[in-house]
């Protein structure tokens, strides 16, 4: 059967949070619940998208953007369909979103243990922007 792919829904998002909390290199943190992820959803409409194989959620990517700069989060795609384009397909059709909303820059965070993950990204074309450091804050 055909992959497909389509915008996740707030009905999606257990399922997606299993296959975030089962693929190496993405880390959950407190704000990723089905509650903050329903309303991330709602403030950035038609952005967030999963991959299908019939109607089982294969991969899933969470993007969004402040009006200036866009953010994919948590991209995964479980084992068996990987190496396939599910997770290129993904980004390319977030992207496409993102321009839509006349985003002109995109940005990610991969963890620096995620070898598999950083060298996915650079086949992708994405740039390792390593003099900038993330400061986190719990409020």
């Amino acid at each position: 059967m055909a992959i497909t792919t389509r915008l996740m829904t707030p009905a999606d998002i257990p399922v997606v949070l299993d296959l975030w909390r089962s693929s190496e290199g993405v880390y959950l943190g407190a704000s990723d619940t089905v509650g903050q992820v329903t309303a991330y959803l709602a403030g950035n409409p038609g952005l967030s998208l999963v991959a299908l194989d019939g109607q089982v959620i294969v991969g899933a990517i969470l993007c969004g953007h402040d009006h200036r700069r866009g953010f994919l989060h948590h991209l995964a795609v479980a084992g068996a369909y990987r190496r396939q384009g599910v997770g290129r397909t993904l980004v390319d059709r977030a992207i496409e979103g993102l321009r839509r909303e006349g985003i002109l820059r995109a940005h990610i965070v991969v963890y620096g243990d995620n070898l598999s993950g950083i060298a996915f990204w650079e086949r992708l074309g994405w740039s390792l922007r390593d003099h900038l450091r993330i400061m986190t804050r719990d409020v």
